[in-house]
């Protein structure tokens, strides 16, 4: 069994699909778009394989609560191999005008990872 993709309801679908394109190399599918809702997406492949993401977009969806800890999702980790590309990815990130919300550190279970978000606010773990 495995993780065949995740998926994220956002506003903007075409800045999402350009951000996870430019920053994380994913290359994306063509765009669907429903013929009977008010409904487009895209999926979103990943270099290394692994689960794909999918982005939905349909008008009318409510705001999230912003809060940093709520039920649902908490964030999308992303493997870039080792500590060096961690942070130069995040530096890049940082330099383009994303937010970094956690600094390139070694957590306290092991991990070497730094956290942003993405133009939505989603968080994004930067993992070796």
């Amino acid at each position: 069994m495995k993780i065949e993709h995740v998926a994220l309801w956002t506003r903007d679908l075409e800045r999402m699909r350009a951000f996870y394109v430019q920053y994380f190399g994913a290359v994306a599918s063509e765009r669907y778009q429903s013929r009977t809702h008010t409904f487009a997406s895209y999926f979103l492949t990943f270099p290394d394989g692994g689960a794909r993401m999918e982005l939905m977009e349909k008008p009318g969806l409510a705001e999230s609560s912003g809060a940093d800890v709520a039920t649902g999702y908490a964030h999308l980790a992303i493997s870039v191999g080792d500590e060096a590309r961690v942070r130069e990815l995040t530096e890049r990130l940082r330099i383009a005008g994303v937010r970094v919300a956690g600094e390139p550190r070694r957590t306290g279970d092991g991990y070497f990872e730094s956290v942003v978000l993405d133009p939505e606010g989603n968080r994004i773990e930067i993992t070796v």
